[in-house]
């Protein structure tokens, strides 16, 4: 290829989408009277353009561009804002899901799983852990306290004289 052949193949494609300057215009015109080389580049360029026409030429005859023309139109536009109130009833309205008379024996299940269980974690337990029994008698002499327990199987004494002093059996 010669030099003048490179530097017209730069210009080739351009020439071809018609995206040259008048001056680059002549050159190329000049240049393909005398290359036949060239010449052949160029129809080649042209016999790729019909094969790529043709399948697109026919695409867009079997397309319906209103239909496209008015869902583009339909997304550019503005859409006004709506007011508190139908947004409201968007989010209350319940989902066709919901409508369905299966959820209910679902979700009255639910529900008194969770009332068991909130029952069961939230007993109130005593604070001390098994029965117990405290009996007190007073005498002229002597108190005694008696604390039995029902779970341990155990029981204390207390005896209390007087003088307050504390002796114990057990």
């Amino acid at each position: 290829m010669k030099d003048s052949c490179l530097s017209i193949s730069e210009l080739l494609e351009k020439y071809f989408d018609q995206e040259v300057t008048e001056g680059e215009k002549h050159l190329v015109e000049n240049h393909l009277q005398n290359c036949p080389s060239c010449r052949d580049t160029l129809t080649s360029l042209e016999g790729l353009k019909s094969l790529i026409k043709a399948p697109v030429e026919k695409a867009a005859q079997e397309e319906d561009f209103p239909w496209v023309w008015q869902k583009i139109k339909r997304e550019i536009q503005p859409q006004e804002k709506q007011g508190r109130w139908p947004s409201l009833r968007f989010w209350l309205v319940p989902s066709p899901l919901l409508k369905k008379k299966v959820w209910v024996p679902a979700v009255a299940t639910a529900v008194l799983l969770m009332a068991l269980t909130t029952q069961v974690i939230f007993k109130k337990t005593p604070s001390y852990s098994d029965a117990s029994v405290v009996k007190y008698v007073e005498s002229q002499t002597h108190h005694i306290m008696v604390y039995e327990s029902e779970n341990a199987k155990m029981t204390m004494i207390w005896l209390f004289d007087e003088g307050d002093q504390e002796s114990s059996k057990s």
